[in-house]
């Protein structure tokens, strides 16, 4: 059963952050990689919502996160099964100190 991919506004900006951040650093086209690359694992989560692991942190386990690993960056996400969604609620670099970034979730 194919599941509604859903990104908030919060995942939307950390998605834009990366981005940008490759884009000054390395180029447009790696920006635009990384973005296609991202984008594709994201809504793969449609055909494998289950695809992610349970977080490292205890907090985000016992509020229902799952965590999708990417090459270098962790997509944050929930499944509801009732209306067969798959909300994105962040994605953050893994070398950052998401903890502190994800506590506004």
């Amino acid at each position: 059963m194919k599941y509604e991919v859903i990104r908030t506004d919060t995942a939307d900006a950390l998605i834009r952050k990366i981005v940008l951040y490759i884009a000054e650093n390395f180029g447009n086209e790696v920006a635009r990689e990384k973005l296609n690359h991202m984008e594709e694992a994201i809504m793969s989560l449609g055909d494998h919502p289950y695809a992610g692991v349970a977080p490292r942190y205890t907090v985000f386990k016992r509020q229902g996160y799952l965590v999708l690993i990417t090459d270098k960056d962790l997509v944050f996400y929930k499944v509801d099964e009732s209306k067969k969604q798959v909300i994105v609620y962040a994605v953050v670099d893994q070398r950052q100190d998401y903890l502190s970034i994800l506590r506004g979730l």
